[in-house]
């Protein structure tokens, strides 16, 4: 793989803007009564379609320490085949989805949002959607970058 100029730390104060409206964004979804996990899902989840590497090692390494299973984790790339979400993780996950792949289909689906503003309060809806946001931003620059994961903790 051809090493490539590093993006993140180019532009120091773009980064760290980036990462205070992650903060943000999870403050946001544990004022509105979201697990952490289900946001780790979403996080994983887009990063799995955008095929961003370092953010699929990183989330899912919080997610474990969240309590969530290799076996959840690792099925997030066929989670509409399996009984293994809630309701709530299944919406949240259907809608990163739909805004991951907003470049190929330029909207996201009305039953897609049906579903998800019925499952979810408003705030809960919008910190959902803000992170997917941000992680398919987070994803763009790994990608872009060729960032490398680090070291192997174990």
């Amino acid at each position: 793989m051809t090493e490539r100029i590093q993006l993140s730390p180019a532009v120091p104060e773009a980064f760290k803007a980036l990462v205070a409206a992650n903060t943000a964004v999870e403050k946001a979804a544990a004022n509105a009564g979201l697990d952490q996990r289900l946001i780790e899902l979403v996080k994983i989840r887009a990063s799995m379609i955008n095929g961003c590497a370092y953010c699929i090692d990183s989330h899912s390494r919080d997610a474990r320490k969240l309590g969530e299973t290799d076996r959840r984790i690792l099925m997030l790339s066929a989670w509409w085949e399996t009984p293994l979400y809630t309701e709530q993780e299944r919406a949240a996950l259907a809608l990163t989805d739909a805004m991951t792949r907003l470049p190929q289909h330029q909207d996201v689906p009305d039953d897609v949002y049906a579903e998800a503003t019925r499952v979810f309060t408003e705030e809960q809806y919008v910190a959902v959607a803000w992170a997917a946001t941000v992680i398919n931003a987070f994803n763009r620059l790994g990608v872009t970058s060729h960032k490398p994961l680090p070291a192997d903790p174990r």
